[in-house]
């Protein structure tokens, strides 16, 4: 299991969700990912909805899934994550998706990030434009608290 940053996100896999043999659906492993890269911002102070708030958009570059178990309809999933790269203008993360109570590996994978501006769609550096998430980004990275 990935070193925990923060505390892991948790869900319930939806119906609509599978497909026609009862599995997840290769594609929302993706969104399952988003959403635990969204819970873990806001839980480390770096709250995405702040961010764009703050005219700053955070797109994906590229995103890479390896998937192991099929997870089925009602089984709760735990998505772990780890903020791996983070500079203030670039950021990646590494997943970990698993089933059957935490124990099964379901997927894993990697997502890499740039920061633009919302409007212009330059790139822009946290560390000028929000400092607080720059800190705090920083802070995750090299394993210290955030103040």
């Amino acid at each position: 299991m990935l070193e925990r940053q923060v505390e892991p996100y948790t869900r319930r896999v939806y119906y609509y969700e599978t497909d026609n043999m009862g599995i997840v659906h290769h594609s929302n492993y993706i969104r399952i990912m988003e959403e635990t890269r969204l819970d873990f911002m806001h839980k480390a102070g770096m709250d995405y909805a702040e961010m764009e708030r703050m005219g700053v958009i955070m797109p994906i570059v590229d995103v890479f899934c390896k998937y192991i178990y099929s997870a089925r309809y009602d089984e709760e999933l735990v998505g772990c994550i780890q903020l791996t790269e983070f500079n203030g203008v670039r950021a990646a993360f590494k997943y970990e998706i698993y089933t059957l109570g935490g124990k099964e590996l379901a997927a894993s994978g990697e997502s890499h990030h740039c920061f633009l501006d919302v409007n212009t769609r330059i790139p822009v550096n946290l560390k000028k434009r929000c400092p607080e998430f720059y800190t705090n980004g920083m802070a995750i990275l090299k394993g210290t608290e955030k103040e």
